[in-house]
């Protein structure tokens, strides 16, 4: 039980990350340790389907605790307090650095995986300095809506477990992510509030989006482990450049307006204490991703 509440809240804090724009989930994922865990389990859900069920089960409930119930707590957070919640997000990010860190062969790292490296670097920051912005064009249903909402999920959750990249920004590129997190936001309001019928409208949207993140996460989990099984100096290296841009690429779309030393103060907390709990959590998802490599389900 004590195994399962710890993956739950490792999930809540992956769920929340992929709301944010700017934020990683599959950060989180490595920062926690978690990360070959959880695409091992994806990847092997057909062979081992019960297993991987088993141990996906808590990390994919704390993820919805996080989005449904934490989501509109921290969008209140973003636009009130910007620094202080995003220097605490940087510090998740940075906290967990040392298991990807040791993933990495320095020996046999050549021109080219620093070279992935600084490409991966670049392309966060790029994508944060376009600092897209959405029209916020409620979508009406549609057959030929549903098909492109259903490539929408596959091209958000296959960011949403890169880590480095926020599926939350990328939907912004490409204009659909208000209407996904209304929709959210409409079906919560409608299954509290006893109106199921009003559930109706907002399943139009997110029954396409979610076939389309669940086919998504399968193949992207299948490449990444195909990657890092032959190419894993490259791939890990592809993965740090994505990793490390992801402060640089919260901070740049963090409001500094109003900022003040009392502010700078309490980030530097939120930062320290964000730190420190990836630190922790990543301690404790060493042993589970030793087990997980070993089985490699």
């Amino acid at each position: 039980m004590i195994e399962f509440l710890k993956a739950a809240v490792r999930g809540v804090v992956i769920g929340v990350a992929n709301v944010i724009p700017g934020v990683s989930g599959g950060t989180m994922m490595v920062s926690m340790g978690v990360y070959d865990t959880i695409i091992s389990c994806i990847t092997g859900l057909l062979k081992h389907f019960w297993k991987s069920v088993k141990t996906l089960l808590p990390y994919i409930l704390g993820a919805l605790i996080g989005i449904v119930a934490l989501a509109s707590v921290l969008t209140f957070l973003f636009e009130n307090y910007p620094l202080p919640t995003s220097t605490a997000f940087i510090g998740l990010i940075l906290g967990g650095l040392a298991p990807l860190l040791k993933q990495i062969d320095m020996k046999k790292a050549g021109i080219g995986a620093v070279l992935l490296f600084l490409v991966f670097l670049a392309l966060i920051i790029v994508l944060a300095i376009i600092n897209p912005t959405e029209s916020g064009t409620v979508v009406a249903f549609t057959w030929g809506q549903a098909a492109v909402l259903l490539v929408m999920g596959v091209i958000a959750s296959a960011t949403m477990i890169i880590p480095g990249v926020s599926g939350s920004m990328i939907l912004m590129l490409l204009g659909y992510y208000r209407t996904v997190i209304n929709a959210v936001s409409a079906l919560k309001d409608a299954l509290f509030g006893g109106g199921l019928a009003a559930a109706a409208e907002p399943l139009k949207v997110l029954l396409p989006f979610g076939l389309g993140v669940v086919i998504g996460i399968y193949a992207v989990a299948k490449l990444i482990e195909w990657l890092l099984k032959r190419y894993p100096v490259y791939t890990y290296s592809a993965i740090l450049g994505l990793v490390i841009a992801s402060p640089v690429a919260v901070l740049l779309r963090c409001d500094m307006s109003g900022v003040t030393p009392v502010i700078v103060l309490i980030s530097l907390v939120t930062f320290i204490a964000g730190f420190l709990f990836a630190a922790w959590m990543a301690s404790l998802g060493k042993k589970e991703q030793i087990v997980a490599s070993t089985k490699n389900l």
